[in-house]
């Protein structure tokens, strides 16, 4: 089976500056991506999910979606922060690239920024027509997302592997983490394990802070379990840690 991040014909990598790895950027960047891969593959159905007029279901989906959203945008505003400004000035060559995917970050951005209020209509009214639109609306951002996310980390991430460090990364990753709840964090911390595979998901949980693996444990792997069934009935709940 084919790895998704896999340079499709046609695409080139930036090019790579000479010198050592100093941080493991791209590891992290295909386990989050593994999630929005997998959160907006399910957000159309998830929409088509809720019968006309079933407003409960209706603002319980639509909750769960805007808060894929928000982690999408604030994990794009960290790297537009932290991450291409520094490349910009550490390898000047890759200005194509990044400038492809600054583009594609604001396409993302102009797509959720049509979402959000079709998405909160639906919520309040589940009526047919409004989430028809917002499933299609959902299917296009997939259709960007599928191009960008895996671009991102074929092309870009292995000359950021050279030119940040691991603190610098540490800090991008750590924008998002400042911005969003704790007990949200903990709770989706489960649908982020459970999308990657074993091995990832095991170096995943090394990395995260003893306070956040502790509180995974107690209540959080629940949350992400009780969040599932509600959200798939009927499915098996995939493996976490």
């Amino acid at each position: 089976m084919t790895d998704f991040f896999t340079m499709q014909p046609g695409e080139t990598a930036a090019p790579l500056p000479s010198g050592p790895v100093l941080c493991t950027g791209t590891a992290g960047m295909r386990r989050i991506h593994r999630f929005f891969l997998w959160a907006y593959d399910e957000a159309p159905g998830l929409v088509r999910s809720a019968a006309d007029g079933d407003t409960a279901r209706a603002a319980y989906v639509g909750e769960v979606l805007g808060n894929f959203d928000k982690v999408l945008h604030i994990h794009h505003e960290g790297e537009d922060l932290l991450m291409y400004p520094q490349m910009k000035d550490r390898a000047p060559a890759c200005a194509l690239h990044i400038g492809q995917m600054l583009e594609q970050h604001r396409q993302v951005t102009q797509r959720l920024g049509s979402i959000e209020p079709v998405r909160l209509r639906w919520m309040e009214t589940a009526d047919a027509e409004t989430g028809r639109e917002l499933a299609e609306r959902y299917e296009d951002l997939k259709a960007v997302l599928n191009v960008h996310l895996r671009r991102e980390v074929t092309e870009v991430m292995p000359v950021v592997d050279r030119i940040l460090t691991e603190k610098e990364m540490q800090e991008a990753a750590q924008h998002g983490i400042d911005q969003l709840d704790k007990k949200f964090l903990v709770g989706y911390l489960g649908m982020v394990l459970a999308t990657n595979p074993p091995q990832d998901r095991r170096e995943m949980f090394k990395e995260i802070p003893p306070p956040v693996r502790v509180a995974y444990r107690l209540f959080g792997r629940r949350m992400y379990r009780k969040q599932y069934e509600t959200l798939f009935p009927g499915r098996p709940v995939p493996e976490t840690l």
